[in-house]
């Protein structure tokens, strides 16, 4: 190995070591990740999310192509040098570990938004469950539109800005600035595993699925850029999607908020009282139940052994970043939603 070499090996080593002590720091001393998260963190996004937000596409969806191309390119040139490629290859998952350590990791050991909030999760009875279901019912059927995201995607993306400003009115900690979400041009790489949405932390990017129904897709852009306030936690994404999304002047923001936040808790109600969730769900508009209907076909049709692997995937992930939950921590939005609107009645 020459001098070269070695000072690849030793700056990706030097990086994930740098990445590995972050973590212990975040982990094991209190009030680290806190300070991180409400300090450190905002400084970043306010300067690369400001800087990948100037291009109008998804810079971290072009980043990937581009390096496995030039992983591909990279081997057959220099195969008969093992001690180049390796050296390099160590450097680059320095690189990467790192920023996902700075830009999302650290994050996930922060005080959580219920804790900002005021929102103290306890134990709910069924009627309230059952309250709550029959309460995001009328909101549906109050809101309910048929503006549709292919017609308006550029005022869409503008409106998720708005929208988590606006939230951050009423939450102070959700304030300040926000770039643009952005819709990945290879939506079925995302449709395939089964996800919605993905907050990037090598650019400070908030991307999205445009080819999902169209109820869908305002959360999903509140949801991703929750994440861009330091809150890693899903279950709280998807609340604070949730907050967004009803806060806002736009009626397909409030209807994609309110059905989201149904789909959420009535599958909650029909676990514990199967003859309260229909009848409540027979309460839903025809929209609604149309629109229900559409996302579920949309998503059966990706259903298989890749959307299985990545499924399982995500749950090591999750439960990697102290989420003991895994994938089922995203249940918990409906403990947040009962305690939020307890706290206002």
């Amino acid at each position: 190995m020459g001098k070269r070499d070695r000072k690849y090996v030793g700056g990706g080593i030097g990086l994930l070591g740098a990445a590995a002590g972050l973590q212990v720091l975040a982990r094991g001393m209190d009030g680290v990740a806190d300070w991180y998260a409400r300090g450190g963190y905002p400084v970043i996004v306010g300067t690369l999310g400001r800087f990948f937000g100037i291009f109008p596409f998804s810079v971290v969806e072009m980043g990937i192509y581009l390096l496995g191309l030039g992983v591909i390119v990279y081997g057959v040139v220099f195969w008969r040098e093992p001690a180049r490629v390796g050296s390099r290859a160590v450097f680059v998952v320095g690189v990467l570990l790192f920023l996902y350590t700075c830009n999302c990791g650290v994050n996930y050991y922060a005080s959580s938004f219920a804790d900002y909030a005021g929102l103290e999760i306890r134990m709910y009875s069924e009627e309230e469950l059952r309250r709550l279901c029959e309460f995001l019912a009328e909101r549906v059927n109050e809101t309910a539109v048929g503006e549709t995201y292919r017609e308006h995607k550029g005022e869409w993306r503008r409106e998720g800005v708005l929208a988590m400003k606006k939230a951050g009115e009423a939450f102070p900690v959700l304030g300040g600035f926000y770039p643009e979400p952005k819709e990945v041009t290879a939506a079925w790489i995302l449709s395939v595993q089964q996800l919605c949405g993905i907050y990037s932390p090598f650019t400070v990017e908030a991307n999205f699925n445009g080819d999902m129904p169209d109820y869908n897709i305002p959360h999903t852009m509140c949801h991703e850029l929750s994440h861009l306030k330091g809150f890693m936690r899903e279950d709280e994404a998807n609340f604070i999607g949730y907050l967004a999304c009803i806060s806002s002047e736009k009626q397909a923001f409030q209807y994609s908020g309110y059905l989201t936040g149904w789909v959420y808790a009535g599958n909650a109600l029909a676990q514990v009282d199967r003859e309260s969730y229909i009848e409540i769900y027979g309460r839903l508009c025809g929209q609604a139940q149309e629109d229900l209907k559409e996302n579920n076909a949309f998503w059966e049709q990706y259903e298989g052994k890749v959307a299985e692997a990545a499924n399982q995937i995500n749950d090591v992930y999750l439960k990697v970043n102290d989420q003991k939950d895994g994938v089922k921590s995203y249940g918990r939005m409906v403990d947040l939603m009962l305690e939020y609107y307890g706290n206002r009645e």
